[in-house]
């Protein structure tokens, strides 16, 4: 079964050709090329493309699709997400995770105290932390060990050592 995981967004045209610019969600942005086929669209408008050239430029990325060959074409495709296939993705080692697992999941205390679903992560510089949203919303240093302390993601769920009312 295929699971599409959003890798970034269709932000504009790019000169007269048909190129796209690209807001990549990738680190580094232009990771997003490596990635194929793309599968651009939402909900039940999802069609498979081809990348057939790009490159990083400035802040983001552009790229030439199979198929789009003007800048109407491109300006058609605009705000269009960008998915591809989750077992593109390289294996990761033990306790690494990528964004886009953890998203969902439901997080409990050590002492089962149902804090609610990762609604978002955020990147800080030292660590990155999730945005936990159940009766309220909740910030929570994503430090394996230390505030995590196991990610189940057959199960759907983590376990943190955090104090539900902090």
């Amino acid at each position: 079964m295929t699971k599409l995981v959003t890798v970034g967004e269709i932000s504009g045209a790019y000169g007269v050709k048909g190129w796209v610019k690209i807001r990549s969600h990738t680190d580094p942005a232009d990771n997003i090329l490596s990635y194929a086929p793309w599968f651009i669209g939402s909900g039940e408008t999802v069609k498979e493309v081809n990348v057939l050239n790009g490159r990083a430029h400035g802040g983001s990325v552009v790229a030439q699709l199979e198929g789009v060959d003007d800048r109407d074409a491109a300006f058609a495709l605009q705000r269009a997400l960008i998915s591809v296939d989750r077992s593109c993705f390289p294996r990761l080692g033990s306790n690494e995770f990528y964004w886009a697992d953890l998203l969902g999941l439901r997080v409990y205390t050590t002492e089962q105290v149902d804090l609610g679903r990762v609604t978002g992560l955020l990147e800080t510089g030292a660590n990155d932390v999730l945005e936990v949203r159940g009766d309220r919303e909740r910030l929570i240093p994503f430090v394996m060990g230390d505030f995590v302390k196991e990610v189940r993601l057959e199960q759907g769920e983590m376990t943190v050592d955090w104090d539900p009312d902090f």
